[in-house]
């Protein structure tokens, strides 16, 4: 049938030269016999003996043995037509074509007969094609052995002919992986970590992950972690991303959780397009409850929480553990209604009470949960499933093949396999991650929701927290973070990381991309000038002296200027130093208040002068009564992290340890310049530090701008 198809239309060049090389040039039909052309333009005709054309339909193939070739080689190269042509572009589809082809190469070494051939040349070329467009698809060769073998064979024969000619043209496509561009990000953070391949990945090739955040909060470092991974698992899988609200537990959480989550996953650059929540199925998991309780999988539990725990703690069972199955369904019953009898009640798992992994002793499931709606489903539900057991059951519901969990719940993983099997639900294989641990830093949802609570805090987005709205409103570049936490690939050791590494490669990012302005201290000291040139009041100068795509600021001369105190203080009579962008100046006399600080001086311009020869250069400002009403008045704040001891112990009063002030704020007068810059913008005043507009001011309010940390001791951003 396909070698019929083949012919109605114009042929490939390569199949056309198969059919040549072949002499294909035997058919018979019920009126006698012919031969086969191919003409120029690769068009197959069909004569009969007097050379009249035969319709096709009409032929059939006398030759048995090339009729079989020739079937077996056109799905080869109409497979390797379909791959040149780049329209399989998803993973799964991709492998399934590789399996498609794969049983040709059972007993063969190539395409055809025993030595390489035009064919052979067409697949490969079509497969490295297809490599070189999307690497993460070589995997899928794994998912067809014969064709693999082929695959390297050929590959060894032509890397044997290029080496032998010297031509680079055959270089594998590893080769080529590995000569790939690194990027200015990843030069600042280093070369990142080879993330694993997956295992256990179905012979479809397809692979589905998914991001389950609790919307009790914020998204924070770590989340962003878990996000980044499963993002990255199933893009590199041509596979499929949930994100689904773990909405279990109604008295913590809002629908501003959710907006905000997904705010912030859509900033990260992660697929939000199929969103789900725990809550769409919980209709689903009361029944997965009763079959448990039906098969005696699990009971009711009275026993009051306190006396429970000890008796987990120590392998007691309760006396309600071999209570009849009709019992347990009746006190279910109770739980749903959210009786006062319900409340009192505790579905756990029975597996067992020995257990040395205390995960194991009789976990709860169920639990009732009355007066507080629910943010989806309101009054409906007065008993909610608890994370342990909704999550296996939802991931095995919505085709979830492998999901991710922070190692720190490693234990939990064996409970997670003993639900699916309970409930005869498919086989989801967890894959485990380390933490993101950071030294100074609190990602407990609880403590950092008891600052907001106590109003220590302005809210969940504080530039002190670790959330991700937190820390990018703080300064931190969005592609640093991520590169910074991909970086450390899959890894599942438990590590702590100095978060003034990850500040200080901001501001190595930072450094060559943002404008250069300056600002001085409210409580400045005035500088007057003497021998200044009357006709020089501006200039433009680059707003960075390395990057001209920046463009161009205004600086504005004149014989009054004001500088820091701390620069003041350190100049010396007839010292000759540098006004930056400027040039020098010699001190001429410098006025004195008791507490021998500086409060006035008189300098006498210098142009001549060698910047490269003096020890001080110093940022000032025109404050003359033209220029001063034009500096813009700013507020800084500067944020500490939120504890002062680098990593907690376990068990440790962490409220001993915050700090305080949380956040200092100090006054500064900054050049005209920052009024062409928005909310949100990234700029440097020199030798101060890197600052972040967090509200634009106005005539009548200052400008506030964020300290960005360096990841270093300060310097004159604390003055």
């Amino acid at each position: 049938r396909f070698f019929l198809l083949l012919c109605r239309r114009k042929m490939s060049a390569v199949l056309a030269t198969f059919l040549k090389e072949l002499n294909f040039n035997t058919w018979e039909s019920a009126s006698g016999k012919g031969t086969l052309v191919v003409a120029d333009d690769n068009t197959v005709k069909f004569q009969d003996e007097a050379g009249q054309e035969v319709a096709v339909e009409n032929v059939a193939i006398s030759n048995g043995s090339l009729k079989d070739s020739f079937n077996a080689v056109s799905a080869l190269v109409a497979a390797a037509e379909e791959l040149n042509s780049g329209s399989i572009v998803e993973r799964a589809a991709f492998g399934a074509k590789l399996k498609s082809i794969d049983g040709h190469f059972a007993l063969r070494s190539f395409v055809l007969g025993y030595s390489l051939s035009s064919l052979d040349d067409f697949l490969f070329s079509a497969l490295e094609k297809t490599f070189a467009a999307n690497a993460s698809f070589l995997v899928q060769l794994n998912q067809a052995p014969f064709l693999k073998r082929w695959h390297k064979t050929v590959k060894r024969i032509k890397d044997a002919a290029a080496g032998a000619s010297g031509s680079s043209s055959a270089a594998p496509v590893e080769a080529v992986k590995e000569k790939r561009e690194v990027s200015g990000i990843e030069k600042i953070v280093g070369h990142l970590q080879k993330i694993p391949e997956l295992t256990n990945i179905d012979p479809s090739g397809f692979v589905c992950t998914r991001f389950p955040p609790e919307p009790s909060g914020f998204l924070h470092v770590g989340h962003v972690k878990a996000a980044l991974l499963n993002a990255y698992y199933a893009k590199h899988y041509g596979g499929k991303l949930l994100i689904r609200f773990d909405d279990t537990n109604p008295t913590k959480e809002k629908d501003e959780y959710v907006e905000s989550i997904l705010a912030d996953l859509g900033r990260l650059g992660i697929d939000t397009s199929i969103v789900s929540y725990t809550s769409d199925f919980f209709d689903r998991i009361f029944e997965y409850a009763e079959q448990m309780l039906k098969e005696g999988k699990a009971y009711i539990d009275m026993t009051p929480s306190e006396e429970l725990r000890r008796m987990r703690m120590e392998g007691i069972e309760c006396v309600y553990r071999s209570q009849p199955i009709e019992e347990n369904l009746r006190l279910f019953e109770e739980m749903k209604k959210g009786s006062e009898l319900g409340q009192q009640c505790l579905m756990r798992a029975k597996i067992d009470m020995s257990a040395k992994n205390k995960v194991l002793r009789d976990p709860g499931l169920f639990r009732c949960v009355v007066g507080t709606p629910h943010l989806r489903t309101g009054e409906k539900y007065k008993a909610y499933p608890l994370y342990d057991f909704a999550c296996p059951i939802v991931d095995a519901l919505e085709g979830v093949t492998h999901a991710f969990r922070s190692s720190e719940y490693h234990d939990r993983n064996v409970l997670y396999y003993w639900i699916l099997e309970a409930l005869g639900l498919r086989r989801v294989w967890i894959e485990d991650f380390s933490r993101l641990n950071f030294s100074y830093t609190l990602l407990s949802k609880r403590k950092l929701q008891w600052f907001v609570d106590n109003k220590i805090v302005e809210g969940w987005d504080s530039p002190a927290f670790p959330t991700f709205q937190g820390i990018t409103r703080r300064g931190l570049e969005l592609e640093v973070l991520k590169t910074f936490i991909m970086a450390q690939g899959a890894s599942k050791a438990i590590t702590l990381m100095d978060i003034n590494k990850l500040w200080a490669l901001n501001r190595k990012y930072l450094d060559p991309i943002v404008p250069r302005l300056t600002a001085i201290s409210k409580a400045s000291v005035p500088l007057r000038l003497s021998n200044v040139p009357a006709d020089v009041t501006s200039r433009s100068v680059p707003r960075h002296k390395k990057n001209d795509a920046l463009g161009t600021k205004t600086v504005f001369f004149s014989s009054d200027l004001i500088i820091e105190q701390a620069d003041a203080n350190s100049f010396a009579q007839d010292e000759e130093i540098t006004l930056m962008d400027w040039g020098n100046c010699i001190i001429r006399s410098l006025q004195r208040d008791d507490q021998n600080n500086v409060t006035s001086i008189d300098a006498e311009l210098h142009l001549e002068g060698d910047v490269r020869a003096t020890s001080k250069k110093i940022t000032w400002l025109s404050a003359s009564a033209e220029h001063r009403p034009a500096l813009v008045p700013v507020t800084v704040a500067d944020y500490a992290f939120v504890i002062t001891k680098k990593s907690l112990e376990p068990g440790e009063d962490w409220t001993a340890f915050i700090s305080n002030p949380l956040v200092k704020n100090y006054e500064v007068l900054a050049d005209s310049n920052l009024k062409t810059m928005k909310q949100g913008d990234k700029l440097q005043f020199e030798r101060r530090g890197y600052f972040i507009i967090d509200k634009v001011g106005s005539d009548d309010t200052p400008y506030t701008l964020i300290a960005i940390p360096e990841g270093r001791t300060k310097g004159m951003s604390s003055v």
